[in-house]
């Protein structure tokens, strides 16, 4: 285990008490849990910015199955891009709607490229890239 540094901080009592509600509702035991996993959202946020990093994510899209060629037109993409596309998970929604769930990896600007052009295909109905590292230097 790394070593651990003490540090103190001062926030009003408004705030303070406020983050202890969050803390309670996200069912953290302790403030500085809740703080070093602040500190690691926001470090990987900043990695996954820089176009060249490294990063793994999953892009999730809901669309209409029934809409001609959508499917075959991302089914397409997807191999276009086969470095990037780790897995895919299919699921029938219903008759006409359909779940995709793509884990990604690749260098940042690829990964978010090819998530653009996958949720601005006709018949996308909504999607999201969640993104993030490989955990290195956390």
């Amino acid at each position: 285990m790394s070593e651990i540094q003490r540090i103190s901080m001062t926030i009003e009592n408004e705030l303070a008490e406020q983050f202890d509600a969050l803390l309670k509702k996200k069912g953290y035991s302790n403030r500085s849990e809740a703080i070093r996993d602040l500190i690691r959202r926001e470090l990987v946020s900043q990695q996954w910015e820089a176009d060249e990093t490294n990063t793994v994510g999953t892009l999730t899209i809901v669309y209409d199955h029934s809409k001609p060629e959508l499917a075959r037109r991302l089914l397409k993409h997807g191999h276009k891009e086969h470095s990037l596309v780790k897995a895919t998970l299919h699921i029938h929604l219903d008759h006409d709607n359909c779940l995709e769930v793509m884990a990604l990896q690749g260098r940042a600007r690829d990964v978010k490229k090819f998530s653009e052009i996958a949720l601005g295909a006709k018949g996308v109905k909504h999607g999201k890239l969640v993104m993030t590292t490989m955990g290195h230097n956390l």
